[in-house]
């Protein structure tokens, strides 16, 4: 994947209605194709993200997403476009801090370790199209199959399927 990512939404956290706030995220034919590049399948033919942010304390904020999305991948084994529909919901919560924390993740015990451990930011300037990338991005299939096919290795050769045991006797026998 680029680095850069392909969408950006920034949204002022600190002047974030008490209500919250409902964004869509429907990018346009060249944003799906960056964003096709980005997640290296053939093309991403239609994607739409429903995300409310809410503000559930000075410093804490819950987000939630509704991801739709149609991509075009190769097939690994024939190469045959394969589409695959994509829809999903998370949510992840948020809380404000001054500096980042600079202890590593065991110091805080097993529990910031846990998908429910608020995500710390550092700025209210928040960029509501990451956490959604990142979803769309782990939601892909890493090895689309066409229909009906399945992957078959070509056979080993019958000296290629000797036992280690078999070649260990050989040895012995000839030392």
């Amino acid at each position: 994947m680029p680095s850069a990512p392909p969408l950006s939404n920034v949204i002022d956290l600190a002047v974030l209605p008490q209500a919250g706030e409902e964004l869509v995220i429907a990018p346009n034919a060249g944003q799906r194709s960056r964003l096709a590049e980005w997640t290296g399948v053939d093309a991403v033919d239609h994607f739409e993200a429903r995300v409310t942010v809410k503000k559930l304390s000075p410093s804490r904020f819950g987000y939630e997403a509704d991801v739709n999305a149609d991509v075009v991948q190769s097939c690994v084994v024939t190469l045959e476009p394969v589409r695959s529909h994509l829809a999903f919901q998370f949510a992840r919560e948020f809380h404000l801090v001054r500096s980042a924390s600079r202890l590593p993740d065991e110091a805080f015990g097993p529990e910031a370790a846990q998908d429910d451990v608020p995500e710390e930011i550092t700025d209210t300037k928040f960029d509501v199209a990451g956490p959604v990338l990142e979803e769309f991005a782990l939601a892909i299939d890493p090895y689309p199959r066409a229909p009906g096919v399945a992957y078959r290795p070509e056979p080993e050769p019958e000296e290629a399927r000797e036992s280690p045991f078999a070649a260990l006797k050989r040895l012995k026998n000839t030392g």
